[in-house]
């Protein structure tokens, strides 16, 4: 899962690089990162973190019989793509007429998935919805493309969630490889070009 973006921080540095010592000054070995410093004055306790506020939406029973299928029957290559929709709806996801997706799809939890009407999916696409994506009319979502709704918040010390339901207007395309993190709704007609990375619907071309 995905941290909400940041900002760069002041100064001509490359983020993530570490600025050149100054004259006279020596980097030791003790010296630490700034990617490893706390920040808010608390430390990072991954001990502590507990699932609250997520709701899974089904039984353990549905959970597991899921994983199986998704599995052993759903993402396979052989399976015929006319035999992929009633599967979802089989286990609680709303499916349109003349949805198309291909072999390798992942879906995490199909009843927390609503698609519209001739809806293309490729090939590796991964719907991560840990809550509910709303998929409209005439959306294709590329090969290798990602729907994100789950996150942490990155000031909690336990790390909590921080999820939030995504939703893709009617006749947006998500092309290659592109990122589509939690709580963005992509608007109709709109395109996420290969490779970007969208936290709000302002970083969609139109």
């Amino acid at each position: 899962m995905t941290g909400r973006p940041q900002s760069p921080g002041p100064g001509p540095a490359i983020a993530g690089s570490p600025s050149a010592p100054a004259a006279g000054n020596e980097t030791t070995t003790t010296d630490v990162p700034d990617i490893l410093a706390p920040r808010g004055g608390a430390g990072r306790r991954l001990d502590t973190f507990t699932p609250h506020g997520y709701v899974k939406g089904r039984s353990v029973a549905w959970q597991v019989a899921w994983f199986a299928v998704s599995h052993l029957l759903f993402q396979a290559w052989w399976l015929p793509a006319r035999l992929r929709p009633p599967l979802l709806r089989a286990f609680g996801a709303r499916i349109g007429r003349g949805v198309h997706i291909r072999n390798g799809v992942r879906i995490h939890w199909p009843w927390k998935l609503t698609v519209g009407d001739h809806v293309w999916i490729g090939e590796g696409a991964w719907l991560l919805n840990l809550e509910l994506i709303t998929v409209a009319n005439h959306v294709c979502l590329s090969q290798d493309s990602v729907l994100c709704t789950g996150s942490h918040d990155r000031d909690s010390p336990a790390f909590g969630f921080d999820n939030a339901p995504i939703s893709v207007g009617e006749g947006a395309w998500v092309a290659l490889r592109a990122v589509v993190l939690r709580g963005v709704d992509v608007p109709s007609g709109a395109t996420v070009p290969a490779g970007r990375v969208v936290a709000s619907a302002r970083d969609c071309d139109r």
